[in-house]
């Protein structure tokens, strides 16, 4: 059913739903470093005006972002307009002097309107009283790409090194900071660079929390044309096998790979084209685009049989406080699948468990999570909520409805990801003949 045919209380119901849970996206990413990498198409794109509109929304939410823009539709309209043509290498760009000003004059025209757009604050729009300071500058440091398989790249450079002392200032006094595909050297040239590159560049310097990919596409695909909601470099790796960066999705898949693995722990691939498709993949649950996310050293995954040692050394001291229910060696060894691991470097670090609970007497699936625990040195991170996740998707996949825990300790932390208070008659008949009444658990529950 389409918006138009919901009444508006019914919208309004849908909206206020939407706006509450978006509260712990919200908190969680207020004083975060994001970086966003748009193309020349996605500024010409009639959605571009929204993407502001949304970027505007970050800002004003507490999130420090670094924008970082393509040109190349913008350049090549201008090389046509001075009759001059670039021959590409690789899918690079050969950057010639005499095409170095197409060049330039695309980066500043785009760089000018994005600083027009931020700057909008009519009444009525939703730009209204934002006051958003824009800032750009020689933040990229740049060096020549040189000559590769006998070509010569000429002005065409690659990232050296990113100023993050000054960036960094900017964004500490609430600026939001603009980057081209232009690099500056020490003797004082101008480099026209990958603006994939900047963003990963960028982003590993400044230890971002995010970078976010906007192109044509909506994400990855697989061979049936089905988006791929999350992979790790690794898969990525396999993708890119034997191919030629030669279009866009290729470009982002390759930059979102080399930023996961220089410390970036998750990296977006999202549509510029789709409104709204930003806020959807920072706001929602399900997303919108494709998550790469993971580094080589660490993963999530379903436990296996030789994992039950490192379960028992990150339960163990839970269970002698009386967090966690006591659960021998066998019990661990029979009920393995239902755990999910986070292992890193091969540590177990991180653990939770999900039990499929008997349908209740309307037929609705429920299930319990249980054993959620992180090791006392990664509790820093988002852990926990990662291992949440993981356990939801696989609860959706099963048919799982409904999601309850009990716990004694850290009722806080489930409210905060989303449960709500239940009572004991809200368990599945057979859950509840096993409640102990003794630990006096409190009851938390969750709809999917």
């Amino acid at each position: 059913m389409t918006d138009e045919f919901l009444s508006p209380d019914t919208m309004t119901e849908q909206y206020v739903h939407w706006f509450r849970n978006s509260a712990p996206y919200i908190n969680a990413h207020r004083g975060k470093t994001f970086v966003l990498m748009f193309g020349g198409e996605g500024v010409n794109h009639e959605n571009f005006r929204n993407i502001i509109h949304d970027i505007a929304l970050l800002h004003s939410l507490g999130i420090r972002l670094v924008l970082v823009h393509g040109a190349r539709p913008q350049i090549d309209e201008n090389l046509i307009e001075y009759g001059l043509s670039t021959p590409f290498h690789q899918g690079l760009r050969v950057t010639t002097r005499e095409s170095l000003r197409c060049v330039l004059d695309a980066v500043g025209s785009i760089r000018l309107e994005i600083e027009a757009f931020l700057s909008m604050g009519l009444a009525h729009s939703p730009m209204y009283g934002a006051r958003i300071d824009a800032v750009s500058g020689n933040f990229v440091i740049a060096k020549p790409y040189g000559i590769r398989d006998g070509v010569d790249y000429q002005l065409t450079g690659e990232v050296r090194s990113i100023d993050t002392e000054a960036i960094n200032k900017n964004l500490v006094n609430h600026h939001i900071v603009i980057l081209g595909p232009t690099g500056y050297s020490t003797t004082g040239e101008v480099f026209n660079l990958l603006a994939e590159e900047v963003a990963v560049h960028a982003a590993m310097a400044l230890k971002a929390d995010k970078l976010i990919l906007l192109g044509d596409k909506e994400g990855i695909a697989n061979q049936d044309d089905r988006l791929l909601r999350e992979m790790i470099p690794n898969e990525v790796d396999q993708y890119l096998r034997g191919k030629v960066l030669d279009s866009e999705i290729l470009r982002h898949m390759d930059a979102s790979r080399e930023a996961c693995r220089g410390g970036v722990r998750r990296v977006h691939i999202i549509s510029h084209a789709r409104d709204g498709a930003l806020l959807q993949e920072l706001f929602t649950r399900d997303g919108s685009g494709t998550l790469i996310t993971q580094d080589p050293y660490e993963e999530i995954r379903t436990a296996e049989i030789d994992d039950v040692v490192g379960l028992i050394e990150l339960l163990r001291p839970l269970e002698e406080e009386g967090i966690l229910v006591r659960r021998s060696r066998e019990r661990l060894e029979t009920e393995i699948n239902r755990f999910a691991v986070i292992e890193r470097d091969g540590m177990i670090v991180g653990c939770a468990a999900l039990y499929p609970l008997p349908a209740d007497d309307s037929g609705i699936l429920s299930g319990e999570i249980a054993c959620v625990a992180v090791h006392p040195s990664y509790r820093s991170g988002d852990r926990g909520s990662e291992l949440l996740d993981y356990l939801e998707a696989r609860a959706r996949n099963k048919g799982i409805k409904k999601l309850f825990v009990l716990t004694t300790r850290t009722a806080h932390w489930f409210l905060e990801q989303g449960f709500t208070p239940a009572s004991v008659d809200d368990l599945p008949k057979e859950r509840k003949a096993l409640y102990n009444f003794q630990r006096n658990s409190q009851v938390f529950g969750k709809k999917l």
